[in-house]
């Protein structure tokens, strides 16, 4: 990637295809060039897919199309939507009309696409005359326009800050212990979506290659091009999407229906997952009675676990050397695998298996892969790949090979093994350590598992990609899983991804991170751009993985900031000079002076899974994540486009109700807040911990954060956010007798936020006739229901949904619930009605919903149809009431 062989052709004619068609006005254009006959010929295409989504490809002989793309080509489909194409060959113009939006393609040199949206002069996008797309050697370069001061996000998962400008990356996985949450580079995914977000509009490009290539989004300036940014690709010609659309979410859930939208989770994983490298690799006590000792204590403690990651200390061998050999069980430390899943699951816990997709030398089985083509192939020495792999303790290594998943005996051997761990009551994949971080790009492929473009010789894995093999390894452990519990919601973690990794992997996490106070801060950038990336069940290892103890303040912070996040794991590998093999685990209760803090707030984490579920439902249904950068949805506040929100490492929005923020320094007991607006009748927020007070919109704010109470969690004025027991529950109603002691779900409560009397007491009070308005609040004015003057009413509206948790995809009925209220002088008015797709009922549906008032909130509730009853307060001194479900 460091050497440049560029050579940018500058004459185009178009293609004999569109010159025999009579220049059809079709929304597409193939260009070829024109130069002399040593020159190779080069390809240019263009098409509209969509009225918002263009391919641009550029490729010659040498450098054809991506043989694997992340993603498939779709049909074009434009709906109702007709387009207006202007083509005039001797000025090398055309233009392409979908509505608002224009693009433009020039070629008189080298071709040039420019997007116009709503009538703008100025061009949202545009290659960059005179170079734009380049041959470089075995790969290809393409270079546009760099737009100053706007924002750039995704890349899948890059060191803060959130915004990506002036910097440059490496698009490749590597396996980066213990990295540097603002330096280091690359870290673990391989996603070349770059979104360029502005107030104006957003386009975001994405490259279906999994070669590797590099980034550089306006780091490079040039006196004789100016501003720009790069694209650059290692081996290969290219395949680009140009996404438009008026907000980065449309951006983002066009791209979700180009590589597919994001995988259905198991409730069970928005409880708290534990974990540890130390509890699998002990062998007195025996692994598999630490890990049930630590789920006792998780129960003894109150801070009750979903899920526990077995690392791969199960896998190591028994003898020296002890190293970790995948599809293993070490039969000491875990003398019956099945008993000791089946006890776990009498406690409620699933398990995630570590499966690591590479084999060391001395693994019993390795000979016999090697014999059968499981591996790489080295040209140099025409037989198996060898390279050294992490195999036992911190920083140990041994010798062995990769698994290449196109390979069909490599694929059928992990295959089998998945299903093997599923056969003794293992419950999802770990998919780990798969960033394949091989040192040669001349590693030969078997290419028997993926479709050979016709004419296609070359199996190096440079061309092919290291990534492909990221995306087999998931296809591979997905597909087993489904074929081994085809009725359960399948479900695998991975470390590295790739756009077409997540067809398969439902979650991912922000790797091996280190313990920090700066670490912790940067990690809410990297979720940032993890979910305009689609991996949107992520999360990070609270308490960081590597590196010292987090202090009890720190333990505290990072838990509190932690549960308001997709996913909520604590799990580590804390190795030191005097023991790299087993190393120190965190314990949410190893501080006593903390603990009834952490307790606390792990039992909000259990409260909030209705809110958490949903979040994801939403996720899979509509791309949108549930951490989210504080100007989603709230682009017309300019504040929001400041550096200091872009940077987006010390607040977010967790789904549409609740913004976070956190403390990100020993000893500081106060958070400096922005608190964005929609405009002059925004209501504002209620800050959820003592003093409770309303806050208005469009302002910073310091809000008190003692670490022994809270971080700053602020709730928008006329949200809502769905609550259930603080423990782990089942929403199916038949008994499991795998997992015999879990409750039923059947308590629902969702807290309620209408505007403050003290603020607003010019709102309407009862037989008053003024209605004031208030944008962006999910309100509207209503003379629905019954009662005095209802008309009188300000409502604000809310929704969320649900279903069994655990049924797969096609077969997950969900229901929808919606609460209304309304606010009308000294009463608040509420209904909830709930809709149902299929056959799924919510079991606390016969129970009803129990409405919660904030803290001070003394207005009493009105009915609006159902069943009501004053329920006094709860243990926090709010007042509570239960309200009847209409069924709709």
């Amino acid at each position: 990637m460091f050497q440049q062989y560029e050579r940018v052709p500058k004459r185009y004619e178009l293609s004999a295809e569109v010159s025999e068609t009579g220049l059809e006005k079709k929304p597409s254009l193939s260009l070829v060039s024109v130069g002399s006959d040593g020159d190779e010929k080069c390809y240019f295409g263009f098409e509209a897919l969509r009225p918002n989504v263009f391919r641009t490809t550029f490729t010659s002989s040498q450098h054809p199309l991506p043989p694997y793309p992340s993603a498939a080509r779709p049909e074009p489909a434009f709906g109702t939507t007709s387009s207006e194409v202007s083509i005039n060959a001797e000025e090398h113009y055309q233009s392409i009309k979908f509505g608002n939006l224009k693009v433009v393609i020039t070629w008189s040199n080298s071709p040039a696409v420019s997007i116009f949206l709503d009538g703008q002069q100025k061009p949202l996008h545009r290659d960059l005359d005179f170079r734009s797309y380049a041959l470089d050697g075995t790969g290809v370069a393409h270079y546009l326009v760099h737009k100053v001061d706007t924002l750039h996000v995704g890349l899948g998962e890059k060191a803060a800050p959130m915004d990506l400008s002036g910097r440059s990356f490496t698009i490749t996985a590597s396996d980066t212990f213990g990295y540097d949450a603002y330096r280091t580079d690359p870290l673990y995914k391989h996603i070349p979506l770059l979104i360029n977000v502005t107030p104006k509009g957003c386009v975001g490009i994405f490259s279906t290659s999994h070669s590797r290539a590099t980034w550089a989004v306006g780091s490079e300036i040039d006196g004789m091009w100016g501003h720009f940014k790069v694209y650059r690709q290692a081996h290969g010609g290219l395949e680009e999407y140009l996404i438009v659309g008026k907000t980065v979410a449309e951006v983002v859930r066009s791209y979700a229906e180009l590589v597919g939208f994001p995988l259905l989770v198991p409730r069970y994983m928005m409880g708290y997952v534990g974990g540890g490298m130390k509890y699998s690799m002990e062998d007195a006590p025996r692994a598999s009675d630490s890990v049930l000792n630590f789920i006792r204590s998780a129960e003894a403690h109150g801070m009750p676990c979903s899920a526990f990651q077995m690392s791969s200390g199960y896998t190591v061998a028994e003898t020296e050397p002890k190293t970790r050999n995948v599809f293993t069980w070490n039969r000491h430390r875990f003398p019956d695998p099945r008993a000791f899943t089946r006890e776990c699951h009498r406690h409620g816990v699933r398990l995630l298996a570590n499966v690591k997709p590479y084999v060391l030398a001395n693994h019993p089985e390795y000979p016999e892969l090697s014999r059968i083509g499981a591996f790489f192939e080295d040209p140099s020495t025409k037989a198996t790949a060898v390279a050294r792999l992490w195999s036992a303790g911190g920083g140990e290594s041994g010798e062995g090979s990769h698994i290449d998943f196109t390979s069909k005996a490599g694929y059928d051997w992990w295959y089998k093994g998945v299903k093997d761990l599923k056969d003794v009551g293992i419950d999802a994949m770990w998919n780990d350590n798969n960033e394949f971080n091989i040192p040669s790009d001349d590693w030969q492929c078997a290419l028997e598992t993926v479709t050979v473009p016709p004419g296609e010789s070359r199996k190096h894995i440079g061309f092919w990609g290291r990534a492909l093999n990221t995306e087999l390894v998931g296809k591979s452990s997905h597909d087993a899983t489904v074929e081994a519990e085809p009725e359960v919601r399948p479900f695998v973690l991975t470390r590295s991804a790739t756009a077409g990794t997540m067809r398969y992997c439902a979650s991912s996490w922000s790797g091996d991170n280190v313990t920090s106070w700066e670490g912790m801060k940067g990690a809410n950038a990297l979720a940032l751009n993890a979910g305009f990336s689609l991996l949107q069940c992520y999360g990070h290892d609270i308490g960081g993985f590597e590196g010292p103890q987090p202090t009890p303040e720190h333990l505290v912070r990072w838990i509190q900031l932690g549960i308001h996040s997709p996913r909520f794991a604590i799990n580590c590998y804390k190795t030191n000079p005097d023991d790299n093999l087993i190393g120190e685990v965190i314990e949410p209760w190893q501080y006593p002076s903390v603990e009834h803090i952490v307790r606390d707030a792990i039992q909000r984490r259990y409260e909030l899974v209705p809110y958490t579920y949903s979040l994801m439902l939403k996720s899979h249904r509509e791309a949108i994540p549930s951490q989210r950068w504080t100007g989603w949805g709230y682009e017309s506040d300019p504040t929001v486009w400041t550096k200091e929100l872009l940077k987006g490492d010390t607040q977010y929005w967790f789904g549409d109700a609740l913004l976070v923020a956190g403390v990100y320094e020993p000893g500081v007991s106060s958070a400096r807040v922005y608190l964005p607006t929609r405009g002059p009748d925004d209501p504002g927020f209620l800050n959820l911990s003592a003093p409770y007070q309303s806050l208005p919109a469009g302002a910073w704010h310091d809000i008190s954060s003692t670490w022994h109470s809270s971080i700053p969690v602020l709730a928008r004025v006329g949200s809502a956010v769905p609550t259930g027991k603080p423990k782990p529950t089942t929403c199916v109603a038949a008994d499991d007798p795998e997992f015999p002691d879990v409750e039923k779900d059947d308590y629902r409560g969702v807290e309620i936020f209408p505007p403050p009397l003290a603020r607003f007491p010019h709102w309407p009070r009862e037989n008053s006739t003024h209605v004031p308005v208030v944008d962006g609040s999910d309100s509207s004015n209503s003379s629905s229901g019954g009662g005095a003057r209802v008309e009188d009413t300000k409502w604000f509206r809310n929704a969320w949904l649900e279903d069994d948790g655990i049924s797969p995809a096609a077969k997950a009925d969900a229901c929808e619930v919606t609460i209304t209220y309304g606010v009308m002088g000294d009463k608040v008015r509420v209904g909830v009605q709930l809709k149902k797709e299929g056959n799924f009922e919510p079991l606390w549906l016969k129970n009803g919903v129990t409405v919660v008032l904030p803290v001070g909130e003394e207005r009493a509730v009105e009915s609006q149809g159902g069943s009501l009853k004053d329920l006094g307060r709860d243990e926090r001194g709010r007042r509570i009431w239960n309200v009847g479900v209409e069924v709709k």
